[in-house]
């Protein structure tokens, strides 16, 4: 590199937008992300001893460090550090990074470690090409991808690399960054007079979703347009949401706000009020609520206010879920949705609750002893004659035949008290049913099947 290239690479630097200037040079700098590359964690070890030798795939959402993670490792490794965007590069590219790796490494014994960016966008022929130089060592691959690997990436170069997930920066990591950005001499606004009120940060680092870049982006558009007073450029909330360009939604994680928020939330669903209850779901993820503490409560709701009446509800619940580790966001607005309108619109039934009532009685009672012909026969049949007795129900004709199942004392106590909504009206009417027949003295005719005891199902 000569002077010409220095000082291409200086100019560059210096024009470049805020979030590239700020990109954390070294381990120590970059914000979030402990589980990966906190102290003492498998990768940040592997790094800082200039040892990773085996294949790593950095899968996360944009602006959570994937690319600043890489650039780390380059600074601190012998290794030749070799980087190449999927969205530009093809098999030719690869080809010659290849051979390039392996005079390194034949001329001068140098690893090289090869950065892929976007690395799902390159199909599977182009990731077959990087298979045998991956599994034979020659290069030390480093793949970012904002999709799921397991995925996107053959099974192949998965099997072959250690994935580690990153996850959405807090907003309190993204307000750090957003102060070192303002506080920074040399990359940063430091070297100007700029005032930021804090409700403008917290709005800005709210409203990233998670990003660093996102907000960094925001920051300098607020600073670079914001017409300086006395020599003062002063960032304001009404400066801060034109930067972001959304407003702020009055809700603080920490308040009453938050909490009555949710409430309304958890009451307009259980009222099947679906209008409502999408209002104050868009309501939170405006602000920044995180969509997991959301997706939990309607898990929750799910038994909690329907539950039998529609056991499908939980179901829907558990599938938003998994549903939104798959895609994030923006687009996991769309199963959250799914559910708050399906839980909404579902008959309810608080039944499954009856928990609480048996909780209450084995807390003033103490635990009931097992009738004697529902404990395991398996092992003292016959010294103890454990599980002598029991009726086998499926032996009888309906699968069902009257016997106890509650300990002394508690025969005939109903805890559980279905509703007359939705499917749980049918397990009312099953329930009464089977309720008439044993006020009867009726066990249903057996089958050719009958037990008396447990050898075929304890």
């Amino acid at each position: 590199m000569d002077l010409f290239d220095h000082s291409l690479e200086d100019q560059l630097r210096s024009q470049a937008p805020l979030a590239y200037r700020m990109r954390p040079q070294t381990l120590d700098e970059i914000v979030g992300q402990k589980d990966i590359i906190g102290k003492g964690t498998l990768l940040r070890r592997a790094i800082e001893a200039d040892r990773l030798f085996s294949s790593i795939i950095l899968y996360g959402p944009p602006g959570t460090g994937k690319t600043t993670i890489a650039r780390v490792i380059a600074n601190s490794t012998n290794a030749h550090f070799e980087t190449i965007s999927a969205v530009l590069a093809g098999v030719a590219d690869l080809r010659k990074a290849i051979q390039e790796a392996l005079e390194r490494r034949k001329y001068h014994q140098q690893r090289t470690i090869l950065f892929i960016d976007e690395i799902h966008r390159w199909n599977k022929a182009q990731q077959d090409a990087l298979l045998p130089q991956v599994e034979n060592g020659l290069i030390t691959l480093i793949g970012a991808t904002t999709q799921n690997p397991y995925f996107d990436v053959i099974k192949a170069l998965v099997s072959r690399s250690r994935i580690f997930e990153l996850k959405p920066l807090s907003q309190d990591d993204i307000l750090t960054l957003l102060k070192r950005a303002l506080e920074d001499e040399r990359s940063g606004y430091g070297m100007r007079n700029i005032k930021a009120d804090e409700d403008a940060l917290r709005h800005l680092a709210d409203i990233a979703g998670g990003d660093a870049r996102n907000a960094l982006n925001a920051l300098e558009l607020a600073v670079e347009t914001t017409q300086a007073k006395d020599g003062e450029v002063h960032i304001t909330l009404e400066v801060a949401q034109e930067s972001i360009q959304r407003r702020a939604v009055l809700y603080d994680k920490t308040d009453d706000q938050h909490y009555d928020t949710i409430s309304a939330f958890i009451k307009s669903v259980r009222g099947s009020d679906p209008d409502a209850a999408l209002y104050w779901m868009t309501k939170m993820l405006l602000a920044g609520e995180d969509p997991r503490f959301i997706l939990r409560r309607l898990i929750i709701l799910a038994s909690e206010d329907i539950g039998m009446a529609d056991p499908n509800a939980i179901l829907v619940a558990n599938a938003a879920a998994q549903n939104f580790e798959y895609i994030g966001m923006p687009e996991g607005w769309y199963p959250i949705a799914h559910a708050v309108i399906y839980l909404a619109t579902a008959p309810k039934s608080n039944s499954v609750g009856a928990f609480w009532e048996v909780q209450d009685e084995i807390k003033r009672q103490g635990a009931g002893r097992v009738p004697i012909h529902l404990m395991d026969g398996s092992r003292d049949a016959e010294g103890l004659g454990h599980g002598k007795g029991y009726l086998y129900p499926h032996s009888f004709d309906g699968h069902w035949v009257r016997q106890q199942y509650l300990p002394e004392g508690l025969i005939g106590r109903n805890f559980y008290k279905p509703s007359d909504q939705g499917y749980e009206k049918e397990i009312a009417d099953r329930l009464k049913k089977w309720q008439k027949a044993s006020e009867q003295g009726n066990s249903t005719q057996p089958g050719l099947n009958q037990v008396d005891s447990g050898p075929v199902l304890d």
